[in-house]
């Protein structure tokens, strides 16, 4: 089938859900480390309490992207279907996880969170390979990048706003800050109405050959698990070498994401999360000292929170360059992202160094780059070295390479590699910047030069 070039707002509009997904992901990441140290954990559980998330990833992406490819409604057609259910249960999740009031609640809402923006984000990626010409899909994902850059800023900043507006962002020991509360009603809001514009403003191609497709349809029954090995015995050379670069990339995002809350709190501000067990709560002089503990910590999560936001708009102001020069001509996809992720590697090492916001600022601006990069660039390269009539079923499966790292990490791979720099919490960013380097470089086993840049010869 050829496909006609699209112009900038018709890309917009069928990229305009991510905004939603992504306020669920930077409320997840940037918020959750905080809401289970809030109800007791200490800072060694936190990456396996993290380990729902990527676990869910493993299960559910490829399960998408399977069916997705064997969908076709007569009013939602492939992907929307997925887009729909996923929001709905995303938003109820945003909703009720930071009401949670045990550890076990809470980490169970963040299973269920977590599978439900998989449910929604896995087809997002496949209507860009499904929609766009070849030769505008760098163009479509970094698009989807700059508004995943928007959602991250705006999202990450939300409990410091809520708190600005006048609402507390102090509770009662193991009770969740309001301000915390509110930020997650107004994303779950957020990510269904995002959903809806997608849907409601974006159609899907159909099938070439209607009555094939519904006897592939036919013939497929009963071989999910078959197919699957199948496809990954088949899988490019070039997605597997893909592979190694995301390994060591979200590698490094999943250590931020379970443990900059801890390591900057405590290492920029000196104010880790006070630990009930450690004071008599009977006690008024006891109690009193908790509360002051409590407030230091909390104003210094609302201040790192912030500063995490920053990664977010350096990847929009990234992306939107890329969107310009991408629109215009060939993107050396390749040479960009090694060189962004190298960057994003010194911009997690420097955070040892950082005594104040501000420098925290410069930290995340610089890892923005690689975060922009890492939304778009592998995912250009993969959709032309991928079989389009497999694009939902691959894109699912190149999320092992995403999901099973953040496994590792949090499994105790987090802990056993900083505590070899030392017990400072710290160190779990210098892991991630060395991480986020070996992965720049990693670039260099990519030789498909379809992929590398996309060309009409």
């Amino acid at each position: 089938m050829k496909k006609r070039i699209l112009g900038f707002w018709e890309i917009w509009n069928m990229s305009f859900g991510f905004l939603g997904i992504q306020f669920g992901f930077a409320l997840q990441g940037g918020f959750m480390s905080r809401i289970f140290q809030t109800l007791g954990a200490d800072k060694d559980s936190l990456p396996l309490l993290w380990i729902a998330a990527p676990l869910t990833g493993l299960i559910v992406q490829p399960i998408i992207g399977y069916f997705s490819d064997k969908t076709w409604h007569s009013k939602l057609g492939r992907r929307r279907p997925y887009f729909l259910f996923g929001a709905i249960l995303s938003s109820l999740a945003l909703f009720f996880v930071p009401y949670s009031s045990a550890l076990w609640m809470a980490a169970g809402f963040l299973w269920v969170l977590d599978a439900s923006i998989n449910i929604s984000m896995e087809p997002f990626r496949a209507l860009v390979a499904d929609k766009l010409h070849e030769s505008q899909r760098s163009y479509g994902f970094v698009v989807q990048a700059l508004i995943i850059g928007v959602g991250t800023l705006v999202a990450s900043n939300l409990p410091w706003l809520v708190n600005i507006l006048g609402v507390s962002n102090e509770a009662a020991p193991g009770v969740v800050p309001m301000s915390v509360k509110i930020a997650f009603g107004i994303g779950a809001v957020v990510f269904i109405t995002s959903i809806l514009y997608t849907i409601f403003t974006t159609d899907e191609y159909p099938p070439e050959d209607m009555e094939a497709f519904k006897e592939m349809k036919v013939a497929s029954r009963g071989r999910f698990v078959q197919d699957i090995f199948e496809n990954i015995g088949k899988m490019p050379k070039t997605m597997v070498k893909l592979g190694v670069v995301q390994f060591f990339s979200w590698f490094a995002f999943f250590t931020m994401w379970s443990m900059a809350m801890p390591a900057l709190t405590e290492h920029v501000y000196q104010a880790p999360a006070p630990v009930e067990k450690a004071f008599n709560l009977e006690n008024i002089e006891q109690q009193n000292a908790f509360n002051v503990a409590n407030k230091k910590y909390q104003d210094a999560s609302d201040k790192v929170g912030s500063a995490m936001g920053i990664y977010g708009l350096s990847s929009m102001a990234f992306a939107l360059v890329l969107a310009f020069f991408a629109s215009k001509k060939r993107v050396n996809r390749k040479n960009t992202h090694m060189f962004s992720l190298i960057i994003g590697g010194i911009g997690f090492i420097s955070m040892y160094f950082a005594t104040n916001l501000w420098h925290l600022y410069g930290s995340f601006l610089l890892v923005g780059i690689a975060w922009g990069s890492i939304l778009s660039m592998p995912y250009a390269m993969l959709s032309s070295a991928i079989d389009a009539k497999k694009m939902g079923v691959y894109m699912g499966l190149f999320n092992m390479f995403i999901v099973l790292p953040q496994i590792l990490a949090a499994l105790g791979g987090i802990n056993y590699m900083y505590k070899l720099l030392g017990d400072a919490t710290i160190n779990a960013m210098m892991i991630a910047g060395f991480c986020l380097i070996l992965a720049g470089l990693a670039n260099l086993l990519i030789t498909n030069k379809k992929a590398i840049a996309y060309t009409l010869d």
